[in-house]
């Protein structure tokens, strides 16, 4: 059994790169990374046994980014704002349904 229910990870990479994308350069999956993680306590799904979210280092898919990846269903997704957060949130977080629509 895992320790989490669901481990949600973002990279934020950062490659300082302009000719390479990254995550965290110019999209925010920092910022969004916070984000998430503040809405799944308030919405009291964190803790342990439950839902984990964390930072990431490379997970070596910027150029389809950002990105996360949700374990331990191994879903990966991509984003663009707070609004496909909250959904992948609801959805799959919340509810155990993948969103299809950001799935990578």
């Amino acid at each position: 059994m895992s320790y989490y229910e669901r481990h949600v990870f973002f990279c934020c990479n950062s490659r300082n790169d302009p000719n390479r994308k990254s995550c965290d350069d110019s999209r925010g999956a920092s910022e969004l990374r916070d984000y998430a993680k503040a809405q799944v306590k308030a919405l009291g799904l964190a803790g342990k046994g439950r839902v984990r979210v964390n930072m990431a280092g490379c997970l070596d898919r910027c150029e389809e980014g950002p990105v996360i990846v949700v374990y331990p269903e191994d879903v990966w997704y991509t984003y663009v704002d707070r609004a496909d957060i909250d959904e992948i949130i609801e959805e799959h977080i919340r509810n155990g349904r993948v969103v299809e629509r950001l799935r990578l």
